[in-house]
């Protein structure tokens, strides 16, 4: 799978919910809550998501990369 880190949250999960558990270990913990992925994560992309919580966005893609995904737009 291709992810471009501009990208919803939310489109990336819906293509293999899988990634859900893995961007919540990645420090995405919001997306756990009742009813954020559906409401924040329409909008915030994986790269403003990243920024927003400081999550270094080259272990994202590392991460994702190590799973089989193919990342652009780093």
């Amino acid at each position: 799978m291709t992810i471009n880190v501009n990208d919803t949250i939310l489109s990336i999960i819906t293509q293999d919910e899988k990634l859900k558990d893995i961007l919540f270990e990645l420090g995405f913990k919001e997306i756990t809550k009742p009813g954020m992925l559906q409401t924040v994560g329409r909008f915030m992309t994986l790269k403003a998501g990243s920024s927003m919580r400081k999550i270094d966005l080259n272990k994202i893609k590392e991460r994702l990369e190590a799973l089989g995904h193919q990342i652009e737009g780093v």
